[in-house]
This record gives C-alpha cells, sequence and structure tokens, in this order.
C-alpha cells in the first residue's frame, strides 16, 4: 500500500474516485466501448464532472480543486481499471488544461477549460501528422495569417476523441523559414470552424474513443484563439508532456492492477494435480514479479509528480515512471493472461481487453523508444556535469580533470580508470 507516501487529502480523492469507478460507472459502458457500439463516453465524462473529479488540479474557480499533481496521479490510477479509453478520456481535461492553465488567457480559461471542467464541452489534441509520429516539429500543418484570423490547413491522425471532440488543441507551423524547434504555434480550434473527419479508425484496443484523422481546410481560426506566443508552441508542448506522460503512467499501473487482481482471484480457486494453482511457484513467483513491479511503477510515478508540484526539473522523471510504468502494465496484463491459461485468451475475463489496452500504453504520447530517448540524454547531461558547469565532452584524460571530476563527484576518477583497446 501506498498510503504512506500520500497525504491526507491526496489519500481521501483517491477513496472517492474508486468509490466513483465501483458504484458510477456501469459494466455496459465499458461493453459498449469495446463492442464499438458507442463512439465516445459522453455520459462518463458527465458523471466525473458532476463528482467535480475532471481537472483536479486546476483552481476552483475554473471547476478543479486546486489539488496537486500527486493527487491527480492517484485518481487516475483508480480510472486506470476501467481500460485505457476511460483513462484517456478522463485525462484530457488535464492534459488540454494544462496548455489552458499556463498560457492560455483569462478568456480563453472561462471558454474552454472551465466547460471541459464542466463536462460541458469535450476537448481533443492533434499532435501526430500521417508523415510522422514521434518527429513531432516535423509538423507541416501550416497556419497563415490574414488580417484578423490565421488559415489552417492540414492533417492530424489517432486523435483520440477526434469524431466527438468540440474544439482541438491544434499545432501548425506559423514561420515556415524558422528552426522548427521555433516555428510552430498552437491554436485552439473549434469543430464548428470547419474541420471534418477523414476517417475513424478501428483499434486493436482503447475503443470508444472516437480515435480519428481530422482535416483543416482552409479553416479560420481567430487570432484570440493562439495559445502562448506566435511560434513559441515548443513551451505549450513541452509543458503539456507533463500530464500526458504522468497520466499515461499512472493509469497503467491501474491496468495493471486490474490485471493482477483477476489472476490472483483466478489462481486462489482453480485447481490442478490436487491443490489450486496458486501454490505453484511458475505462478505464485509470476505474481510476486509483477506486483514488485508495479510497485516501482508507483514509485517512479509519484517521485515525478512530486518534482513537478515542487517547480522543480521533471522531465527525466516523467519520462522514466512513462517508460517504466507502461512496459510493467504490458508485462503484467501478459503474465496475468498466462496465468488463466486458455480462459485468459477469451472474453469470458476481461484480461484480453486489457491486454490490447496494455499494448497501446507502450507506444502513445511518446514511445518507449522515445522515452530511453530523453533519459539517456538526460542522464548523459548529468554524469559529463553540464547542469554543474562543466563541458559536456569532459574527458578524464584532460589536463585537470581528475581534480574537477573529484571535486564534483567526490570520487578518485583514477581508481576507475579503465584501459580502452
Amino acid at each position: 500500500m501506498f498510503d504512506i507516501l500520500l497525504s491526507d487529502t491526496e489519500n481521501a480523492v483517491r477513496d472517492e474516485v474508486r468509490s466513483f469507478v465501483r458504484e458510477k460507472v456501469s459494466p455496459d459502458l465499458l461493453a459498449r466501448l469495446d463492442g464499438e457500439t458507442q463512439e465516445y463516453p459522453y455520459e462518463f465524462i458527465k458523471a466525473a464532472a458532476k463528482a467535480n473529479l475532471l481537472g483536479i488540479r486546476f483552481p476552483n474557480k475554473y471547476g478543479g480543486r486546486g489539488l496537486n499533481w500527486v493527487a491527480e496521479m492517484a485518481a487516475i490510477e483508480e480510472i486506470g481499471v476501467l481500460g485505457i479509453a476511460l483513462g484517456c478520456a478522463y485525462s484530457l481535461p488535464s492534459i488540454i488544461g494544462e496548455a489552458l492553465h499556463q498560457f492560455g488567457t483569462h478568456d480563453q480559461k472561462q471558454n474552454y477549460l472551465a466547460p471541459v471542467l464542466r463536462g460541458e464541452k469535450i476537448c481533443a489534441e492533434g499532435l501526430t501528422e500521417p508523415r510522422g509520429g514521434s518527429d513531432f516539429f516535423g509538423t507541416i500543418t501550416t497556419a497563415i495569417r490574414q488580417g484578423d484570423h490565421f488559415l489552417v490547413n492540414g492533417e492530424k491522425r489517432f486523435v483520440a476523441g477526434g469524431v466527438g471532440a468540440d474544439y482541438f488543441l491544434i499545432y501548425a507551423k506559423t514561420d515556415l523559414k524558422a528552426p522548427p524547434h521555433k516555428s510552430l504555434s498552437a491554436f485552439l480550434v473549434e469543430r464548428d470552424m470547419g474541420v471534418g473527419v477523414d476517417e475513424q479508425y478501428k483499434l486493436m484496443g482503447c475503443r470508444g474513443m472516437g480515435a480519428a484523422r481530422i482535416v483543416l481546410r482552409d479553416v479560420e481560426v481567430p487570432k484570440d484563439n493562439l495559445i502562448g506566443t506566435l511560434n513559441g508552441a515548443a513551451e505549450v508542448f513541452n509543458a503539456m508532456m507533463v500530464p500526458e506522460r504522468l497520466t499515461s503512467a499512472a493509469g497503467a499501473i491501474g491496468l495493471g492492477q486490474a490485471a493482477l487482481e483477476i489472476a490472483i482471484r483466478y489462481a486462489a480457486r482453480r485447481e490442478a494435480f490436487g491443490t489450486t494453482i496458486s501454490r505453484f511457484q511458475g505462478v505464485s513467483f509470476k505474481v510476486a514479479d509483477t506486483a514488485t513491479a508495479l510497485d516501482a511503477a508507483r514509485g517512479l510515478v509519484y517521485r515525478a509528480a512530486r518534482l513537478a508540484d515542487e517547480g522543480l526539473p521533471c522531465r527525466k522523471a516523467v519520462s522514466q515512471a512513462k517508460l517504466y510504468a507502461t512496459e510493467a502494465c504490458y508485462t503484467t496484463v501478459s503474465e496475468a493472461m498466462q496465468i488463466l491459461g486458455g480462459i485468459g485468451y477469451t472474453s469470458i475475463y476481461p484480461i484480453e481487453r486489457l491486454f490490447r489496452d496494455a499494448r497501446l500504453a507502450t507506444i502513445w504520447t511518446g514511445a518507449s523508444e522515445i522515452m530511453r530517448l530523453i533519459i539517456q540524454s538526460e542522464v548523459f547531461k548529468e554524469v559529463l556535469g553540464e547542469k554543474r558547469g562543466l563541458k559536456r565532452d569532459v574527458e578524464l584524460d584532460a589536463p585537470g580533470a581528475s581534480k574537477t571530476a573529484e571535486k564534483v563527484y567526490r570520487v578518485d576518477p583514477n581508481k576507475y580508470r579503465q584501459n580502452d583497446t
């Protein structure tokens, strides 16, 4: 139990969301979403809004609770047991809301953030384009200024909520000559401005979120719908990646925990060779390993959330949390299916649905490979001293390097010198 790491308020929020999940979310909703007979979980969003559970980090005046990142992670972990679609629907107000809260004007917060937290509007984000996924700053959607508006043209794919959202946060190139990181701007684009759905995807998992490819053809967006500064979308994007990746990580823990508990209950009842299979180490060690992995993931998630709460650098911590939690989730669900055996591969138990969901967690909001790129970059900076005023290419063999390393790291580098061959 992680109660000891949470404050009384954070524990209370977790318990409140747990009760909401058990009492207010119908199993029929999950079946309709997975069966793709319902395009978006509107009633779930409205119920969460009525319980004042959306965007709980944001100020009360906009409909939040003024709580912290840790409280939100505790909440999304509980939502995560329902699967990745509802976890995504629950998280989007936090993700889009972060951009609005940090960079939006008062009017933008009143017109776009507050209605979302009240459950009156649905928001979505347009990040990925057909030409590439992880190469975000290679965006080719354009927004050309024409008087009091921008003319936006382009396509976005894999837009969760693309079918049902009332407005989208869209990134577009506003300076065709500037370097990639200085060429993009962020806009609030309402569906009624002319956003079209070109394709609704059939997905392996995360069903019922209305994932779609959207198109913008000569869409006129008022200049007042620019978020932040012109050509300053890099800041908006980096801010949004904190809730985007942390909610993915925390939700994955809940998903993995749900699968593990199903497997444990099954193993305690299922008999083979004269005893319950929970007594076999081939089963019980899987439980031990996955339970440990999920707890380790919780530690990483709550540490990253605490750093964010303190306003401290958290890029590496967030990436570590997202990487480890989503991969631990995928392993846990896979092992849970193995414990159930053949019946776990059927729709009789929800393991197969959770398995399909878990696969997506390691891909979206920054694939595991991208997380590793970020982590290794941050680690090299720390070890080589870039953040301590040292040159990044410092060598232990360079003149004076031994004293520098000893001062910074309090070690004698000569004790650890290896001969390169």
